[in-house]
């Protein structure tokens, strides 16, 4: 994906507590980097998780499905880049789209996060304020369906 396609951006360096026996990041702490550039994405759109949320439409989100592809190894004190943008709005549910880049690209992801109602803990429809808060964030509309 083109990098014009993402406005989130977080950079991180990589601490020698992420890198393993094999001198790379070990691949749970990819998990990691994307989690926290999901809650500046949040930040960035004015609903910083958990309280920006959660308090404000009596709903949560659940991680539902992840994918990734690794493309190659982060290392100690490398610099990253985490790009995150919503590629897709659902019912209930959206899919943030990840890369992460070093000088080239490390990883690319799909994650899909579940809207529920607390405390029922169903699906519920993604609140339309939340809708209209990634629409007018993203430079490229995010497909809806």
């Amino acid at each position: 994906m083109p990098k014009a396609d993402f406005k989130c951006v977080h950079r991180l360096r990589v601490r020698w507590a992420e890198v393993d026996m094999q001198k790379v990041v070990f691949n749970g702490h990819y998990l990691t980097y994307l989690d926290t550039t999901f809650a500046e994405y949040m930040r960035a759109i004015g609903l910083a998780y958990p309280d920006g949320y959660v308090d404000r439409y009596a709903n949560d989100i659940f991680l539902r499905k992840t994918t990734i592809e690794h493309l190659g190894s982060a290392h100690y004190d490398d610099e990253l880049s985490v790009y995150c943008r919503v590629a897709k709005l659902g019912r209930t549910s959206l899919t943030f789209a990840y890369e992460i880049h070093r000088d080239e690209p490390l990883l690319a992801a799909e994650l899909v996060y579940v809207n529920v109602e607390v405390p029922s803990m169903k699906p519920a429809p993604l609140p339309e304020d939340l809708r209209a808060r990634v629409r007018a964030y993203e430079p490229t509309a995010p497909l809806e369906g």
